[in-house]
């Protein structure tokens, strides 16, 4: 299987199950939507942010067809102005490439650095898909696993209203 050997084993550890599509590369919700097709999951867009200091930095998870705007995320969020975070920044706390962002790669986020702010939209959502910290692959699991997978980091979580 694609993807970091450590996240199958915790996620078996967990006793998350999980459906794998392997597939090409897949940097962008648009290339990735043509594999996705047959698949019973609510497909996600995960966008890693920084501050305007740099000294905090956000993964916010939305559902694949909703509109981005920044600004209505910093408005929800009341963190200041946001930016993208860099590919460096991306590779030092959730230890993947651009394209490849996932709440998967908390795994990586060894000091629980990183806040996550889920779409209030996915609540409904039974089941929800997401790379496994490289975009040649994505994984299915419930909703309530990834809950559980993101308690198990102990990363500070919380469900936002962006539209």
């Amino acid at each position: 299987m694609n993807g970091d050997p450590r996240l199958y084993d915790l996620l078996n550890q967990l006793d998350i199950s999980f459906e794998y599509i392997e597939h090409p590369e897949a940097p962008t919700i648009a290339i990735a939507k043509q594999y996705w097709a047959g698949h019973d999951a609510r497909h996600c867009k995960n966008l890693f942010f920084r501050n305007h200091k740099g000294n905090q930095h956000y993964l916010v998870l939305l559902d694949c067809d909703a509109d981005m705007d920044i600004h209505a995320i910093e408005h929800q969020l009341h963190q200041g102005k946001l930016s993208f975070a860099s590919p460096e920044r991306l590779m030092r706390y959730l230890g993947v490439l651009p394209g490849s962002v996932t709440p998967f790669g908390l795994i990586n986020d060894t000091d629980h650095h990183v806040i996550v702010f889920i779409d209030k939209n996915l609540q409904h959502a039974e089941r929800v898909s997401f790379h496994p910290c490289v975009n040649t692959a994505s994984l299915i699991v419930k909703r309530e696993d990834l809950i559980r997978f993101i308690d198990h980091q102990q990363n500070t979580w919380q469900w936002i209203e962006l539209y």
